[in-house]
């Protein structure tokens, strides 16, 4: 045995040492723990998704259905771990939040690069989310290169193309550092894979449901923010809950919603 292999533990393999001395509260408030854990542990489910999409990225675009279906049920799996999560912050009280928030300062979760970065993966094309960020900064650049590669839905149709569904060429060349724009090509397309009722129609029907999930969990996330702090603006300067009400019903993957009234 090597004395890498001895000196491996449980503790050392997860950096143990290193994770339970990352809650540094700054109140001596009972319930600031459960608000740092909550949002600890969300980044860790975000680094954990932005690992699977990038897989599930790769498999769509080989062409690997089977393997890509196994991907999406971990996939959201996972996301409906992240929406739960919910109930658990929900258990602090408007008082109990408001006993520490004013020792967040200029912190917010509208600063999280991970999620910016997952909604980039997901297709949000909006370079303002940026501001947030310092030029240069790990962080700018992790966002900014989201930004400029194919989305999962680019994916997506590519894996419909590699199928033989039709896919019209300018979709497959688009502009990816643009939004997606919906496509009576791609309609068609995603029709004929519906019709056939395969394995395309079932990555169809794993794309609806990631689209649902990451609604719901906006949804969540903002009747969350509104039995918290109402209307008030929410940490270091955000715009709260009256800003989170304008993302909800804004389905990421438009064509796969569309369809549903022309079968």
């Amino acid at each position: 045995m090597s004395e890498h292999s001895k000196a491996l533990t449980y503790t050392s393999y997860l950096a143990l040492d290193e994770i339970l001395t990352a809650q540094r509260p700054r109140s001596d408030e009972h319930d600031e723990i459960l608000f740092i854990v909550v949002h600890q542990v969300y980044e860790l489910w975000f680094k954990e998704l932005l690992h699977e999409l990038a897989y599930l990225q790769r498999l769509l675009e080989e062409g690997r259905g089977t393997q890509a279906l196994n991907t999406f049920k971990r996939i959201l799996t996972i996301l409906k771990l992240v929406v739960a999560q919910i109930d658990v912050i929900e258990t602090l009280t408007p008082v109990q939040f408001l006993s520490f928030r004013d020792r967040l300062e200029s912190a917010s979760g509208f600063q999280s690069a991970q999620f910016r970065e997952l909604e980039a993966v997901l297709g949000r094309r909006e370079r303002k989310v940026l501001r947030a960020y310092e030029e240069g900064s790990d962080s700018y650049e992790r966002i900014e290169a989201a930004l400029g590669r194919r989305s999962l839905y680019d994916s997506f149709l590519n894996y419909l193309s590699l199928r033989g569904y039709g896919v019209p060429a300018e979709r497959l060349e688009r502009d990816v550092t643009l939004p997606v724009e919906e496509s009576e090509g791609v309609h068609a397309a995603i029709l004929a894979a519906y019709r056939d009722d395969g394995e395309a129609a079932m990555i169809c029907e794993r794309m609806v449901d990631l689209d649902e999930g990451f609604q719901e969990w906006r949804y969540r996330h903002v009747k969350m923010v509104e039995r918290t702090i109402g209307d008030k603006m929410g940490t270091g300067g955000s715009p709260g809950a009256p800003y989170l009400r304008t993302t909800l019903s804004q389905p990421v993957f438009p064509d796969l919603w569309t369809v549903r009234s022309e079968l």
